[in-house]
């Protein structure tokens, strides 16, 4: 089974706790349902939905680095990196510390229109 690791965003919302509880969805509410759970976590570079459960999806969301099966049917894969990879492994391998916190600056900038 691949290693789970975690790097948070040093971006954050000034009035977010950073506890995971700050979540507003575009729906208007704190969490939505689940959607679709055809795609699976085969392959790294996807994108899906960081939840703490059944229907609690928000805004967050990660990047596969691995191919994650035990992620099937709990995350909905949403998306893929077309673009990058070298960067989301760069990123990847920062070291980290207490609580998944990179021990050096990741920034990303220079990255185009979103």
């Amino acid at each position: 089974m691949p290693t789970w690791n975690q790097i948070q965003s040093q971006l954050r919302n000034p009035n977010n706790p950073g506890d995971g509880t700050g979540v507003m969805s575009i729906y208007g509410g704190s969490t939505f349902a689940d959607e679709n759970f055809g795609l699976k976590h085969d392959t790294p570079g996807l994108l899906s939905m960081a939840n703490s459960g059944k229907d609690t999806n928000g805004c967050q969301f990660f990047i596969t680095c691995a191919k994650c099966n035990f992620l099937d049917n709990k995350h909905v894969v949403f998306g893929r990196v077309i673009d990058g990879l070298l960067v989301m492994r760069k990123i990847e391998n920062v070291p980290t510390g207490p609580n998944n916190k990179p021990k050096i600056p990741v920034t990303i900038s220079q990255c185009g229109q979103m």
